[in-house]
């Protein structure tokens, strides 16, 4: 017999609009399935890559957008809209779950224009323009909010944050009412998966994992590790420094893979490249350091290494403090400061077991906050 969930979702038609769809697997692909589980039609329309006759097998039915691309400007995001409208009107969904912030500014408006039923939106983040400085970006941030209000106006909408920041800047931007928000805290980690092991301290590796923009802190994280080498040499510690992610060529804030490479030559750093088994990665780990000042949500791959018990290093910034608690499961640096990060990474290295016991705390704080199966449930709830 099935349970009065079920039968209240078999007729749903549920669309996920997301960038890209290997964000998709690793930020919201509990939930898609969940959603199949309780009789839910899952669609998901999205920039593809490899994934698709991966998720078609799972059940979910894609539909190619061009939404995650970073080239062609205004004419490339308008042909997105139209892109959006038109998949829309060809599925029918009577509920639409839109995820990052192009799916959420070009989906919001088009929902409306074609009428779909509800609309659930995920704000993992205000991304660079709300970050950034200067005069250039206070006009793109008043562009960018004015979409925002347009985007969420729909009658039947519930906005999904994952920090206090992002929700204060929206909720004072489009008059969004407390009924209409959610918190939950990032993405979730299968903490099956990523579990705490020991951690060894002959060779301390610090790795910093993310997408390789500047504005993740990468810069901050060479300076910090070129100082620090100098003084682990002489002292005959053993301390690595791990680069893991991509460059991303068509966003101007991109790390070069040239500039990588130097880096590697110079024994700075050692280049992971992209790596899908994480688990393995963070157990690598002595500590996992994020110096970043982008607009973040509440950074994944700070949940996973909570989860994984390492100590975590990084900034006093929204997102990113959200995710740790200052000297007790990790610590808190000034944006934009090598000199402060170096020094955190001294104190891991100076006091091991120190960084054993944030690691533990961490992976409670994992347990009590990030496991997959409470944040599925709340998105489903909802």
């Amino acid at each position: 017999m099935k349970n009065d969930t079920t039968e209240m979702s078999k007729d749903i038609k549920l669309m996920f609009i997301v960038n890209v769809d290997w964000f998709f697997m690793s930020h919201r692909l509990p939930i898609a399935l969940e959603a199949l589980s309780k009789g839910y039609d899952v669609h998901l329309a999205t920039t593809v890559t490899d994934k698709k006759e991966e998720l078609e097998k799972l059940g979910i039915t894609v539909h190619p957008l061009l939404i995650g691309e970073s080239r062609g400007g205004i004419f490339q995001f308008i042909g997105s809209f139209f892109e959006i409208i038109s998949v829309l009107k060809k599925v029918r969904p009577n509920l639409v779950h839109l995820v990052t912030i192009k799916p959420v500014l070009l989906g919001g408006i088009a929902t409306r224009l074609t009428k779909v039923e509800a609309v659930v939106a995920a704000i993992s983040g205000l991304g660079s323009v709300f970050s950034a400085r200067g005069l250039l970006a206070s006009i793109r941030r008043g562009i960018i909010g004015g979409i925002y209000k347009e985007a969420l106006k729909h009658k039947n909408l519930k906005v999904i944050f994952q920090n206090e920041n992002d929700k204060a800047i929206l909720k004072k931007l489009t008059g969004l009412s407390k009924k209409q928000t959610h918190m939950i805290p990032g993405s979730g980690v299968n903490l099956d998966l990523f579990n705490s092991e020991a951690i060894a301290d002959d060779e301390m590796k610090f790795i910093f994992a993310g997408r390789l923009l500047y504005e993740k802190g990468v810069g901050e994280f060479i300076e910090a590790a070129q100082s620090i080498l100098a003084e682990a040499t002489a002292k005959k510690q053993k301390v690595k420094f791990i680069l893991v992610g991509a460059p991303y060529p068509n966003n101007p804030s991109s790390v070069k893979l040239e500039e990588i490479k130097e880096w590697e030559k110079s024994g700075i750093v050692e280049y992971w490249a992209v790596r899908q088994d994480m688990p393995e990665v963070l157990r690598q780990a002595y500590a996992v350091v994020l110096p970043s000042y982008y607009g973040e949500g509440l950074p994944k791959i700070l949940i996973e290494a909570a989860a994984s018990g390492r100590a975590v290093i990084t900034t006093d910034h929204p997102g990113c403090r959200d995710a740790i608690i200052n000297n007790v499961t990790g610590l808190l640096v000034k944006t934009r400061d090598a000199d402060d990060l170096s020094n955190a990474m001294r104190k891991l290295i100076d006091s091991p077991e120190q960084t054993k016991e944030m690691g533990l705390a961490g992976r409670k704080m994992a347990e009590q906050n990030f496991a997959i199966e409470s944040v599925t449930n709340e998105h489903l709830k909802i």
